[in-house]
């Protein structure tokens, strides 16, 4: 994710509007590959972001950025803001035989509307790329402990199919549901094409 093509041809990666590599921190926690990086350098597991927001649930903001499509179908943490970061668009990579998506240019005013700069937040996707974009945009609009959930809600795969993923939101036991709560999910404002 961190190196697919948005519709201005460049890398989605921190804010839309300014779509250009990101510095990296690389004082890692994890061995993560670099899609998963952010420029915070601040990373949890999902048994990490959960046991953090047990034990400080009015601290500590956990937010779902995958789409709408993805939190019907597979569900999402009860707790998480729902707040996409991207939309899935209809033009084919061949080159990674899956289509590209299309970042959401009010993410960040979205996440403003349920959480401060300084405020902890936990930020997840299905397994940590779309998650660290996130995390950039937020760093660049001044939000300073946004930490990735590198794991995401389904865990890494093993490159095929028929593996149980690794890691993840709903592989470790951490709660979640498929029900969709309105007041705990922010849309982008204006009707995406």
């Amino acid at each position: 994710m961190g190196q697919e093509k948005t519709d201005i041809g460049k890398p989605m990666c921190c804010a839309p509007g300014q779509l250009t590599e990101c510095a990296v921190n690389t004082d890692l926690k994890f061995n993560l590959p670099k899609a998963k990086q952010t420029v915070l350098g601040l990373y949890v597991t999902a048994a990490e972001a959960f046991e953090k927001w047990q034990l400080a649930p009015d601290k500590v903001i956990i937010i779902d950025v995958r789409t709408l499509e993805e939190f019907l179908f597979i569900g999402s943490p009860p707790m998480a803001w729902r707040i996409p970061v991207a939309v899935q668009s209809y033009e084919w990579n061949a080159e990674k035989q899956s289509f590209l998506m299309a970042p959401l240019p009010d993410f960040v005013s979205r996440v403003q509307s349920v959480a401060k700069p300084e405020d902890t937040i936990m930020v997840m996707c299905r397994s940590g790329g779309r998650s660290a974009i996130a995390c950039n945009m937020l760093a660049q609009a001044g939000f300073t402990n946004a930490y990735n959930i590198v794991d995401g809600m389904e865990g890494d795969g093993h490159g095929d199919s028929e593996s149980q993923p690794k890691g993840g939101w709903k592989n470790t036991g951490c709660p979640w549901t498929k029900k969709i709560t309105p007041n705990q999910l922010v849309l982008p404002m204006e009707p995406v094409q």
